[in-house]
């Protein structure tokens, strides 16, 4: 039988989406309630807070068969979409050149326990030894090569990010007063720092006024006289 005929289709679907929300920690919750509806999980979450937006990044794992509702899922009403990239990668190929050369290292891994058993020197026994641990670390990674395939397949990824704007402003930021007066306090001082700093600067200039002064009108002493 062709080895072939034997493998179905293998393929890895993978997505990233960025979604504008108004309230990162419901959509947070939003997020998980479609999750766990999708018999899915949360590989990884990373929270980034700054003085102008929330990111909530998520890795999300879902069954194969449930990705393409789940994407539909986030894409309606939870907030705007702002990017999504989904794609498929048939692996079929690799995972079938795989498990044939892992079934052909197995032939020859009991050929060679089979020769170890019979082996007439001790070199020959180290030899046929020296074999048989190569064709076994080389049968782990074939091994775990199908299980991280079979792994990508079943269970597809979605790299999803939940993105807020922080507006500061009167009419749409939630920053309260307190926090806009201290902010404009600040700036305030800062700017009354600087222009002292400013004329601090010029200082050699006020030491010369004095002198100009007394010439002058020295000078127009003279003229008068």
């Amino acid at each position: 039988m062709n080895t072939n005929d034997t493998i179905s289709k293998k393929i890895i679907k993978n997505g990233e989406m960025t979604i504008q929300v108004g309230d990162t920690k419901k959509a947070q919750n939003q997020v998980n309630e479609i999750v766990k509806k999708s018999n899915g999980y949360i590989q990884k979450e990373e929270f980034r807070n700054t003085d102008t937006d929330e990111n909530l990044n998520l890795i999300i794992r879902v069954p194969h068969k449930n990705f393409d509702s789940l994407i539909n899922s986030f894409s309606d009403g939870m907030g705007s979409v702002l990017s999504k990239n989904i794609s498929s990668n048939d692996v079929t190929e690799e995972y079938t050149d795989v498990t044939i050369k892992l079934a052909n290292k197995k032939i020859y891994l009991e050929k060679y326990r089979d020769m170890l058993k019979s082996a007439a020197t001790t070199k020959d026994m180290l030899e046929i030894q020296e074999n048989i641990r190569e064709l076994e670390d080389e049968i782990d990674v074939s091994e775990g090569r199908l299980r991280f395939i079979d792994d990508r397949v079943n269970y597809s990824t979605l790299n999803l990010t939940l993105h807020k704007e922080k507006v500061r402003s009167s009419t749409t930021s939630k920053i309260g007063f307190g926090s806009r007066f201290g902010d404009s306090f600040t700036e305030g001082w800062n700017s009354f720092i600087a222009f002292f700093l400013g004329l601090t600067s010029l200082w050699p200039f006020f030491l010369l006024i004095p002198a100009i002064v007394y010439l002058w009108k020295k000078w127009r002493n003279r003229k008068r006289k």
